[in-house]
């Protein structure tokens, strides 16, 4: 074997990675944590993932600001020696050792779905799925502004595991029961929104009462208007969840559709304001029509 192929294979080796049932998968990174699922229009998947990190990135600095005002004052105390001539060598070393400082770990990842129209971004720590896409459905809702082309339906998920009954229950109560405990005396209503793609070992009439197992005595089942929605998400061998408020009001968090409603009843609204206002020449008639009125009078 020549030097050539060996290194090639070994490359190959320290790319390889391998999926429970022992098929090797290649260099992607895996789908896991909390994250969000997009859905997107088909063969602009690249561009989604561009845009989706533009919008984290942008919503994620006002929700979780980088905490550096502590490494900016220890700079600006050390400003008048720095300016000094006699100083150069400790400004050189400043230099040199900001640098060789790690690069800031970035707070969004894109995960190899290998599916058209999906795509999944992990969100790491503090940044809360759930907190962000509401954030987001909100300010379309009050704008009709996506800040997106292609972007459709965001589910957050607060957390994922492998879509196997133990895994999901275990994550399930993790995530569920938080939430409805955060008042004891508050008890809600509630629906489990399962979407499954993809696989096809798991149903849904298998899922859903172990799903419901999770949720604490005292809270109710309502099909039609729940006050919190537990979305599961299971795509291939994952499955995510988290749990939402206004799930149907706001068209399922899919903010292309949610930006085409609002557009329409802006455009509705201008459309009767319009009707109510005399046009010029109307007025100018009306105008007119009153003066001869007022003249046969006299």
């Amino acid at each position: 074997m020549s030097e050539s192929k060996r290194k090639t294979e070994g490359k190959d080796r320290s790319r390889r990675r391998f999926r429970p049932d022992g098929k090797a998968i290649w260099g992607q990174r895996s789908l896991d944590g909390p994250g969000v699922w997009v859905t997107c229009v088909k063969g602009k998947e690249k561009q989604t993932v561009g845009e989706l990190y533009d919008l984290f990135e942008s919503l994620a600095n006002d929700l979780w600001p980088a905490e550096s005002s502590g490494d900016k004052d220890g700079e600006d105390g050390s400003d008048e020696d720095d300016g000094c001539a006699d100083d150069i060598e400790k400004q050189i070393a400043k230099e040199v050792s900001s640098m060789k400082r790690p690069r800031k770990e970035t707070r969004f990842a894109n995960c190899q779905t290998n599916t058209p129209c999906v795509v999944f971004i992990s969100c790491k720590p503090p940044v809360d799925p759930v907190k962000l896409v509401t954030t987001h459905v909100q300010n379309v809702v009050n704008t009709g502004v996506t800040n997106t082309r292609y972007s459709q339906r965001m589910t957050p998920v607060s957390g994922s595991c492998v879509a196997n009954i133990s895994e999901i229950q275990a994550l399930c109560q993790r995530v569920v029961k938080p939430v409805f405990t955060a008042d004891p005396e508050k008890k809600y209503s509630y629906k489990i929104e399962l979407r499954i793609r993809n696989h096809n070992t798991l149903t849904r009439e298998k899922l859903i009462p172990e799903l419901a197992k999770c949720v604490p005595e005292g809270h109710t089942v309502s099909l039609d208007n729940p006050e919190l929605f537990i979305l599961v998400e299971i795509f291939k061998s994952v499955c995510g969840i988290s749990v939402v408020r206004d799930y149907y009001k706001l068209q399922k968090f899919n903010v292309m559709e949610i930006a085409n409603v609002k557009n329409l009843r802006d455009e509705h609204a201008e459309g009767r304001v319009a009707d109510k206002v005399p046009t010029l020449e109307a007025a100018n008639a009306s105008s007119e029509s009153a003066a001869a009125t007022s003249a046969d009078a006299q």
